[in-house]
């Protein structure tokens, strides 16, 4: 399977990084016109690291648009003509729906819509994907390279804006309550590095505890909590400073910003 991303940026770096632990490609092209945060892959086997979108998109089979909003429009107009009818043509720009993508390259190819996390580049993203008509037909296909990469979901295209607040935006607000858990460790008079680890570590546990046992998040708190134990009394006062309240409440926020971005 021959590659592209073009945009090497934070999310664009990421997929990369993803793929080549992967091993899922045959070449891989990496294009931008700054190249700083995957240099490092230039003496990988079968990647090229190059500032030629050009290049990159004539060479690949697949072609994943890891760009910011604002410049989609002027690079996928400039290797408009290079792209056939037999490239998948992948997005992962926030915001950016299909009918724009298709106003510059062509509404007779194969589009869809990507939408991972910055986890992909372990393996590990909640990647959500849509298409137009001819990327459904190709969505198996889609869902081959993503679910070596982590999780994979195809949804409705008018779900991916809420897919990118959930998973993508996501992941940083649960980097910032293990931050904050961390922190609470502090104050209760743990090292800095201890503090990080127990976080951590009790993170991980709660997620690998649902996803193994498949059961309701206030299954598994029913099974922490005690009749006037210390448990409930820190759930309680959490949601007295409304830590639900304000969870949901950054999510919508983020879901209104992300429609302006259209």
């Amino acid at each position: 399977m021959k590659i592209a991303i073009i945009g090497t940026g934070n999310l664009g770096s990421s997929i990369a990084k993803g793929l080549i632990g992967s091993k899922s490609f045959t070449t891989l092209y990496l294009s931008d016109r700054n190249t700083i945060q995957v240099d490092a892959y230039k003496d990988v086997k079968n990647v090229t690291v190059t500032n030629d979108n050009t290049l990159a998109v004539i060479n690949s089979d697949v072609v994943i648009f890891a760009l910011q909003p604002k410049h989609i429009n002027g690079v996928l107009e400039s290797v408009a003509s290079k792209i056939t009818s037999n490239h998948v043509i992948m997005s992962v720009a926030a915001g950016v729906e299909i009918s724009r993508i298709e106003k510059c390259i062509g509404s007779d190819k194969t589009i869809i819509r990507v939408m991972p996390n910055t986890a992909i580049s372990i393996g590990k993203s909640m990647t959500c994907l849509a298409g137009n008509s001819k990327g459904i037909a190709k969505m198996d296909f889609a869902k081959g390279i993503f679910d070596l990469l982590g999780t994979t979901m195809v949804i409705p295209e008018e779900q991916i804006q809420a897919a990118t607040v959930i998973c993508a935006s996501g992941i940083a607000f649960w980097m910032r309550l293990v931050r904050a858990t961390s922190q609470g460790a502090i104050q209760l008079g743990f090292e800095a590095k201890e503090a990080h680890e127990l976080a951590l570590q009790t993170c991980y546990g709660a997620v690998s505890l649902l996803l193994e046992s498949g059961r309701h998040p206030e299954e598994e708190i029913d099974r922490v909590t005690t009749p006037s134990g210390c448990t409930i009394e820190g759930l309680n006062e959490m949601e007295h400073q409304g830590l639900s309240s304000s969870l949901i409440k950054g999510i919508n926020a983020s879901f209104e910003k992300i429609n302006q971005l259209k």
